[in-house]
């Protein structure tokens, strides 16, 4: 009997602050039903440099012995920027060297200026897979300057459908509490708005900016830290979920407020629009304080609008974006990386 393929994602799991790891903590929980998943620590928290280097030395030790084992074995590589592309970007040409299939799975906020200013590296790195899965169009047409187009395959992020509860008047931010997640420019819409009475702003996330927190935003709590399940649960009751980022990639939180019925408003970065475009969501320009102001107006006090906007939304999260629809694509994905198109 075949031995089915074992697809080794690098990286981190568990219930960690992250995009990236969340994606993996997906794939570990779906029944892919021609592969077995499995993770190989390459990092720790970010900014722990000592942490990423001890990890970057098991990723390599890992490589190694999957090297030697019977097979067949994939490695799905997962790359942010700066410190991350060059520590699994070193697991990826490793890999490579080492004979075995290899996917490069591209996220993170700052590629397409990373990329600008670290050519060579990228190329050297990106060269090395047999596929490359970007995550947005943006991302998409900087990596096909670097590798054959045949190889390039933009595969959103996806999540497991949600099970929404009645909703509260309540509006969700979920990530890093400071500028690049444009928590200022929340702060000052939402004063601009002026939220009726009973709604309430949320913002979950650790603060990486004290100096752009204001605790006197009127109807604000500041929770902190969540666990991504309380986070979650936020969601679940959450009339409407924002993300007024100034940079992002595809971030979960979009797709996860989708899944749950909250009613998002986010900037136009990344590849957030295209999610949300044909009335899917509301989408405005990062650092526009006015738009996203006049857009939780609208949407704390339209009742039919927001009903109208989640219900587009559900309908598109189910074809397009729900792990139903987008797992048998990557597992197909994964496992063509064995037929070795890579020259």
């Amino acid at each position: 009997m075949a031995r089915r393929t074992v697809v080794h994602h690098v990286g981190r799991s568990g219930d960690v602050p992250g995009g990236m790891t969340q994606v993996v903590n997906a794939y570990l929980d779906w029944p892919f039903e021609r592969c077995d998943v499995e993770v190989v620590e390459s990092r720790g928290d970010p900014g722990d440099h000592v942490a990423g280097a001890r990890g970057l030395v098991r990723a390599l030790a890992a490589v190694r012995r999957l090297a030697a084992a019977p097979g067949p074995h994939v490695m799905v590589v997962h790359l942010s920027e700066r410190g991350s592309f060059l520590r699994e970007g070193a697991v990826l040409r490793y890999a490579r060297r080492r004979g075995l299939p290899v996917v490069a799975h591209l996220h993170g906020a700052d590629f397409a200026a990373f990329a600008t200013a670290h050519p060579r590296l990228v190329r050297g790195v990106l060269r090395a897979a047999d596929r490359v899965v970007t995550l947005s169009h943006e991302t998409t047409r900087i990596v096909e300057r670097f590798v054959d187009p045949a190889r390039v395959h933009l595969v959103p992020n996806a999540v497991p459908s949600g099970v929404p509860v009645p909703k509260r008047r309540t509006v969700v931010f979920g990530g890093a509490v400071g500028y690049r997640k444009g928590v200022d420019v929340l702060q000052r819409a939402w004063r601009i708005a002026g939220p009726p009475p009973g709604w309430q702003l949320l913002v979950a996330g650790p603060v990486q900016d004290p100096a752009v927190v204001d605790a006197t935003t009127p109807q604000t709590r500041f929770v902190g830290p969540l666990d991504h399940d309380d986070l979650l649960a936020l969601l679940d009751a959450a009339a409407v979920a924002v993300l007024p980022s100034r940079d992002e990639g595809l971030p979960m939180f979009v797709l996860e407020a989708m899944a749950r019925d909250a009613c998002v408003v986010a900037t136009d970065v990344g590849g957030i629009g295209p999610v949300l475009d044909g009335g899917c969501g509301v989408v405005v320009p990062p650092g526009d304080v006015g738009a996203l102001a006049a857009a939780l107006q609208r949407l704390t006090t339209d009742d039919a609008e927001r009903d109208a906007i989640v219900q587009r939304a559900r309908e598109r999260f189910t074809t397009t974006y729900a792990a139903p629809a987008v797992y048998p694509r990557v597992e197909d994905l994964w496992l063509s990386a064995r037929e070795g198109a890579h020259a």
